[in-house]
This record gives C-alpha cells, structure tokens and sequence, in this order.
C-alpha cells in the first residue's frame, strides 16, 4: 500500500525466516497419507545456513498438523497454519512468519524436494527424514508470578504496532511466545527468557530482536526496551487481566452463513505460469450477475488484502454480493495459496493476474460476461485502468485511492504529509520530503550499482540505524519499486473508454487526493471519457475508515474496516452501470 512509513513496520517486526540473513485465515488441512513425522532440511540464504526441523502429525479427523523449528535461530514451535499432501506434494504456510512451502516426495517418502517462499523470495529448500522427537515440547510447571499474557504498543513514529508476550512457566524454567497482533502474526517462538529478581530479558531470534525490562513492584508492568535491526524503542508491557484485550474488535467482518453462495476456486495465468488461489461469492438465484475481479495494494497480499487486523477485501466482498455484484477475490502471486514469485513481479505483471480473473469469471455461466469490472485499492488503482485500456472485456473500474500521478510524486508526498501528522515540524518536514526526493532520484537514474550504493548510503547516513541500510537499498532497487517510481498512470488512464469512478478519502495520507484526483479527472478527459466520476469522500483515509487525522498509526486502532459511505458509493454505483 505504499505507505513509506511500512518501511518501519517491516524492518522493526520483520517477520521473516530468513531471519537474519502482510497473511491469511487458517486454511483446511488436506487428509494425510504417510508423510507424518520429523523433516530436517537447511535453508541456504545468502552466505548463511539455517537448519530446519519439520513436525508433522495427524489429527484425530485424519487431518494434518504440523510446527517448524528453526535451530540456528532457537525459534521452535513455529505454527504452521495449513498443510496439505496430495499427490505426493506436500504444501504448507505460515503465518507467523509469512512463509511458504511447496515440495514433492520421492517414492519410499524419505525426502522432499521443494521451494521456500517469504517476503516475495523463494529458495530451494529439501527435506529428509529424521528421528523423532528432536525437540521435545516443554513440561508444564507451577505458574510464576509473570505467567500470563503481557501488551505493549511499540510507537514507530509513523505505525503504533501492539505487542503481546506470552509467558510460562516449565519445568526447564520460563518459556514465551510473540504475537505481533496487527501484522497478523501469532505464537512467534521467544528463544530464550531470563530472569533475574526484577530484570526480564526475552530474546526472539526469529525475527532477530528482544525486550529487556524491569518488573514493577506490582507485578503489573514491566517497563523496558525493544530493540531489533540496529535500532532500539522504548516498550511498557502490561498484565493482561482480561483476554478480550488483546483481540482488536471488527464488527464489520461478515459471519458465517452467508445469505449468498462462496466457493474457493484456482485459476491459471498462462502467461506467468502460476495458479491463483481465490474465493468467489455468488448472490442467491441463478443470476447471470454483474461480476468484479478485486485488486490488492501493493507489498504480498492475501484475497481479504488483510492488514493491521481488518480485512478490507472480506468486508467489501460482502457488501457487494449482498447487493447482488458476484466477486472474485484473489491472493497475491507467491503469496497464501498463489504460486509464483512475488520478489521479482512488478505492477506490470500484477496487471497479468487480474487479466487471469476476468478470463476466469468469463468461463462462470453464473456471471454476465458484459458486464465484469474490476476494483483496485491503492497499487491495484493503477492496476485497474492499465488493464482497462487493453482488456474490452472490462465494462467499468473502481479506482480507490489509485494514483494519477507517478510513484516517485506519490512517495515524497506521502513521505511529507505523514511526517506532519506525526508532529514533524513543517519546515523539517518539508526538509525531509527533499531528502526523500534526492534518494528516489538516484535510485531512477544511477546505473551503476556500485555508485548508487554509495551515494545513498551517503544520503542514508544518520538517517536510519545502519543495520538496516542494507534492507533499505534492498527495497529501493527491486524491481517493483523501480516500475513504481517512473510508471506514469496518465498513460493508460487516457486509453480508458469504459465508466470509471475514483474514489479518494479527503484524510488519505498515502495518496493525497488534491495530488492525485485532479491528476486523475485530467487524464480521463484528455482521453475523451465523458463517464467518470472522481470524488473526495469526506474524513476518510487510505483504508476508507471514518478516522481523526489520516495518520497511517491509527489503522488499528479504528474498529471500523470501510466507511458504510463507501461502500454503499462503490455498490450503488456498480449496479448503475
């Protein structure tokens, strides 16, 4: 979702097993056929090696389950969230750490061969049988006085990010556990906790970061440091008294039975060679019914484009087939259930995918063929009318917080704009903004890998902490954020001859609507489309809630998923087609 502040959330709780060198509900297990037991393989990452443990069991359904262990990190008891074998192939996923893994078994089942996939990056990774029980689960012992689940909220400067630990007491001494709450992240394994008196340190190799702090005299707090990729921010836990805190309420998430028909379903994009794992909802009757394809923003994204707790593609959906629109909703290539590699696709490819669910909603006998649109938030706002433009099967688009102007404008912005919501003085935050555009400038026109690494590390200096330098440079020069910054959505807005509404919140920070709309309203008029609407919904930000300031650290915070007010222009709109 381009929101530059997201650099801080993912370098400060990166989630990765790559460990050291965005997400999705659990999915159902497949029915297992011998492939339970203990796996051992190593990853190869870099110049590191990480050995891996695999456990995997049987329910009492005959289902599978399954945990990672990391040993090189002392991350055990990794969740894994679905796993299936079928066909002698073995696939799994992990939320807590937004992985992914795909493997086929030889014959006599004493090996794997496969593919690990996390943040957009994919390695070889092969499993072999081994004993079982090499890491023995902890036993249980009398409760400490620290035993329980203990918050705090990590304040970024530019995303507030709620922390939850959870302690036990074993037999081998005290153990713990990580959630990362609004990154959709459960059950981290801590590798090691000491105490000593009033001093608590936990140690969490998986993500390469800890906490270190004192307990109050009450035993109700401890007050201390997260520290994590060279830098470090304060962190207050508190005894969680009541569970009910720690689960963010969202009552605009649909519960089921449906009043309408869903389906999981899989398609294929020839033209990259992967397979789309997707939901489908059907409105009750035998339609043939409007249908729109969804699309996400930008970083891996699963169908229900799930972040800091909400789902906004769930919600959406829902709202949408209950006022008679079908809806295919599709995980990101590389990402939940989708194959492929996301590392190494930019918006250009992305736009393949969606042109994969058109064709595959016009094989539904269920949908009227002339009348599929799609709806694109954020990155997929530009997605939308590149499609458009070359695709006459598209018979409308919704542009929600889509962008008019190129990427690199957006960031500076973007980059401005929050900094001030945060309290940044204007004139340092305008300082900063320059600072910004000096570093997407080098990045669009340096060649030379060498010189370009060394001019920004110079720009980058006393910026931010050194270790993340690295991850920075990483991040600037793949070639996502290289289409990003230069592709200009004009082009293909001007190509747009089918009706077309943008919508941008009057508080979104991200995609500021006095840069982008009028971008937008120009673009389509230039290109003769008298069919379009380009409105300013009224306090809304990026994620179309009803908020106070736009600032990105409030997502969270606010129960509300979609404003009913756009949902219902988005909705009223669609069906006016």
């Amino acid at each position: 979702m381009w929101i530059d502040a997201m650099k801080t959330t993912t370098t400060l709780i990166s989630m990765t097993i790559f460990l050291a060198v965005g997400f999705g509900p659990p999915l159902r297990a497949e029915q297992a056929k011998g492939v339970e037991g203990d796996w051992k393989g190593t990853l190869k990452a870099g110049g590191a090696e990480l050995h891996l443990v695999l456990h995997i069991a049987k329910n009492s359904d005959g289902t599978l389950k399954a945990t990672l262990d990391s040993i090189d990190q002392g991350a055990n008891g990794i969740p894994i969230n679905s796993i299936s074998f079928q066909d002698s192939k073995l696939s799994f996923t992990s939320d807590a750490i937004h992985g992914s893994y795909e493997g086929k078994a030889n014959s006599d089942l004493s090996s794997l061969s496969g593919t690990w996939t996390q943040a957009g990056n994919s390695l070889p990774l092969d499993f072999e049988r081994a004993a079982a029980g090499a890491n023995a689960e902890h036993k249980a012992a009398k409760p400490s006085d620290i035993d329980g689940a203990w918050m705090g909220v990590l304040d970024t400067g530019g995303v507030k990010l709620h922390i939850v630990f959870h302690i036990t007491n074993t037999e081998e001494g005290l153990t713990a556990t990580l959630d990362s709450p609004d990154q959709g992240a459960k059950a981290i394994p801590v590798s090691a906790v000491t105490r000593d008196g009033a001093s608590l340190k936990m140690e969490v190799k998986a993500v390469g970061g800890g906490f270190e702090g004192k307990i109050g005299p009450d035993l109700s707090s401890i007050a201390g440091t997260w520290s994590q990729g060279g830098g470090a921010l304060p962190l207050t836990l508190t005894k969680v008294k009541d569970v009910s805190q720690l689960e963010h309420k969202r009552p605009q998430n649909p519960v089921k039975p449906y009043p309408y028909r869903d389906e999981d379903v899989t398609y294929q994009n020839p033209a990259a060679n992967i397979t789309l794992a997707a939901t489908l909802t059907l409105p009750q009757g035998a339609g043939p019914f409007p249908g729109v394809v969804l699309i996400t923003g930008s970083g891996p994204q699963d169908r229900d484009e799930t972040v800091f707790g909400h789902k906004p593609f769930l919600v959406l959906s829902d709202y949408l087939t209950r006022h008679g629109i079908a809806v295919l909703r599709a995980d990101d290539r590389g990402t939940a259930k989708s194959t492929g590699d996301f590392k190494t696709a930019t918006t250009a490819d992305f736009s393949t995918d969606t042109e994969a669910g058109i064709a595959y909603l016009l094989t539904r006998p269920e949908i009227n063929p002339r009348k599929i649109g799609l709806i694109g938030h954020s990155e997929g706002g530009i997605i939308a009318p590149m499609v458009a433009a070359r695709n006459p099967h598209v018979a409308f688009i919704v542009m929600m917080a889509g962008s008019g102007v190129p990427g690199d404008q957006i960031l500076v912005e973007q980059s401005r704009l929050i900094a001030e919501a945060m309290g940044t003085p204007h004139n340092q935050a305008l300082k900063d903004a320059e600072d910004e555009r000096q570093l997407l400038t080098l990045v669009e026109h340096e060649q030379d890998s060498a010189v370009l690494d060394k001019k920004a590390r110079e720009l980058l200096n006393g910026k931010i902490p050194e270790a993340q330098v690295g991850v920075e440079m990483n991040r600037l020069t793949s070639p996502w954020m290289r289409y990003f910054l230069t592709y200009d959505p004009a082009q293909a807005l001007r190509r747009v001859t089918c009706p077309v509404l943008a919508l941008n919140g009057s508080k979104d920070l991200q995609v500021p609507p006095a840069q982008n709309l009028p971008a937008i309203r120009k673009a389509l008029e230039e290109g003769g489309n008298k069919h379009f609407e380009a409105i300013e919904l009224p306090g809304l930000n990026h994620l179309f809630q009803d908020c106070k300031t736009g600032s990105p650290s409030e997502y969270a915070e606010i129960e509300e998923t979609i404003s009913p007010m756009a949902l219902d222009k988005i909705a009223s709109w669609i069906n006016q087609q």
